[in-house]
């Protein structure tokens, strides 16, 4: 997957490409996860779409639900709740796996140069 430590640093130009494919395949999973979210706020609450997009965006993002739970009918509370929580926890791992798929090339290539330079 990435270089060993005796090999040579990456040049500039395959580490932008490197870095890329890990932002890209960090955008996938977060898609994947937003349509998950938006899915169940459709389907479970009832509500349009675009109030499913904004909801599972902000469970997504960190920012907390948006959906006033209490206010949907009475048979449908149980059944979000336990989706937005599920949800909300998945959600925290999505974030902590997309941040280390950026941050993995960046991170091993200052940790490459290191190595490099202390043997030098």
């Amino acid at each position: 997957m990435f270089e060993h430590r005796a090999q040579p640093l990456l040049t500039f130009r395959h580490f932008i490409n490197r870095t890329l494919r890990y932002a890209a395949a960090s955008m996938v999973i977060i898609t994947i996860s937003l349509f998950i979210g938006m899915a169940g706020y459709h389907w479970l609450a009832g509500i349009d779409w675009i109030d499913a997009f904004y909801n599972a965006s902000m469970i997504l993002t960190g920012m907390g639900p948006a959906l006033n739970i209490d206010a949907l009918p009475i048979e449908r509370q149980d059944n979000v709740k336990i989706f937005a929580g599920l949800y909300a926890l998945y959600s925290g791992v999505v974030f902590l796996a997309a941040s280390g798929l950026i941050l993995s090339p960046v991170l091993h290539r200052f940790f490459h140069k290191m190595h490099l330079d202390f043997n030098d």
